[in-house]
């Protein structure tokens, strides 16, 4: 392998018409700051006959012209690429034209390796500033790259059959909409704001009767908004309440009931006092994981017991709170073995007894058919909350977002 295409190589340049190839350091001064930099000295040029404006054979060479470009940086050192461009004249028309690489864009310092460099990094969710320093240009180029040259869409190619709602908190407070397919996990619509209106006129605006009955199920939470919303746009769609918040609901219930009791215990060196306030954790576990053999040392309570012992405990001396405790573990054991009838039972036969439980079965029961749902369909809000999760990343890592078009498009980049 010769000198220029070991270098060309090195520099991820895969053009054979560039040619006689060397690379030497240089100092250079920007805005008072010196640095050093790699430049790389080479020659454009191939054999071009017809004239691109009167298209006769009668081009000839008409001496060179030195060109600056930007290459990707491999080592954190700047690379500048001094090209010399050949220049053809037409001996018919005096029509001049030049050399020209796909390594090139039209009109630009910057070589396609930077910009393709810059996209790279933004979808790892760099923020502007990280990647200019790393790359060696200005925020300016950065951000004119990303969001000048990048479109929001008004709706995607096909409407998935499976979907799954949900929304974020963007800038300002406001709340965006977010819907991802629930098969493949792609993002399919941003939505500016979660009004009902907003999201209901978006979807009848630019998707048609068709396409939107044929939608099959949708996967949410249990916010009631969206359920009126799904049964205006999607006629035929099933609603799936996502299991995830489904116990997260009965848990919630659990520690407020727990929480109560607490404050109900004047002696706060009991044994009932410490397995309640310490072990909190332990309620939470599915009753198939509570080992009632394995002899341990439990903090909290500092003594060596079962955790099966911690949990009777509590149960045993609080009426209400082993009601609670039941139901949750019903609740948690139905949904996790998706038995319907298990799911029904304890939930119609919960009874009464004015703690925060009351007002988490009598969701799910008004929400029963969509509760169902999630025991006999495969979907959930799972990948949904993953993508958020990416984009409170994004969010925390830039310090958040001030222009909302821009955090839209950053999304779109990082979920591609």
């Amino acid at each position: 392998m010769s000198q220029d295409n070991s270098i060309l190589c090195a520099l991820d340049i895969k053009d054979n018409n560039i040619s006689n190839v060397s690379v030497k350091d240089a100092t250079i001064k920007n805005r008072g700051v010196i640095k050093h930099i790699k430049i790389v000295n080479a020659d454009l040029t191939y054999k071009l006959y017809r004239c691109p404006q009167c298209g006769l054979n009668s081009l000839v060479k008409n001496g060179k012209r030195k060109t600056n470009a930007r290459l990707a940086s491999f080592n954190g050192i700047e690379y500048h690429l001094m090209l010399n461009k050949q220049r053809y004249i037409c001996k018919n028309c005096g029509g001049t034209c030049g050399a020209h690489s796909d390594l090139l864009i039209k009109n630009h310092t910057m070589t396609k390796q930077v910009q393709n460099r810059i996209f790279v990094m933004a979808k790892e969710s760099f923020t502007l500033t990280s990647i200019a320093k790393i790359i060696g240009v200005s925020v300016n180029t950065v951000s004119r790259v990303l969001y000048d040259n990048t479109k929001l869409p008004n709706r995607c190619d096909c409407l998935p059959k499976n979907l799954c709602f949900d929304e974020f908190r963007s800038v300002n407070g406001i709340f965006t909409f977010i819907a991802i397919d629930a098969q493949t996990h792609h993002l399919i619509e941003l939505i500016h704001d979660r009004l009902s209106k907003t999201i209901i006129e978006h979807f009848i605006n630019n998707y048609s009767l068709s396409e939107r009955q044929a939608v099959k199920t949708v996967s949410i939470d249990l916010n009631a908004n969206y359920q009126s919303v799904i049964h205006r746009i999607f006629p035929n769609a099933q609603i799936i309440v996502d299991r995830f918040h489904i116990v997260q609901l009965c848990s919630r219930a659990l520690d407020q009931v727990r929480i109560s009791c607490l404050k109900k215990i004047n002696d706060k060196h009991s044994r009932l006092y410490k397995a309640l306030k310490s072990n909190w954790r332990l309620y939470h576990l599915p009753e198939a994981d509570v080992d009632d053999k394995k002899v341990k040392y439990i903090f909290g309570i500092n003594e060596y017991t079962t955790t099966r012992n911690v949990i009777d405990i509590a149960t045993d001396n609080l009426p209400v709170f082993k009601n609670t405790y039941d139901i949750y573990q019903g609740i948690q054991k139905a949904i996790h073995e998706h038995d319907i009838s298990l799911l029904k039972e304890t939930i119609y036969g919960y009874k009464k007894n004015n703690t925060a439980m009351d007002t988490s079965i009598s969701t799910l029961r008004k929400n029963l058919n969509y509760v169902k749902n999630s025991c006999t369909m495969p979907y959930s809000n799972g990948p949904l909350e993953g993508t958020i999760g990416k984009i409170k990343k994004l969010k925390h890592i830039s310090y958040g977002f001030r222009n909302l078009d821009h955090f839209l498009k950053r999304i779109r980049l990082i979920c591609a």
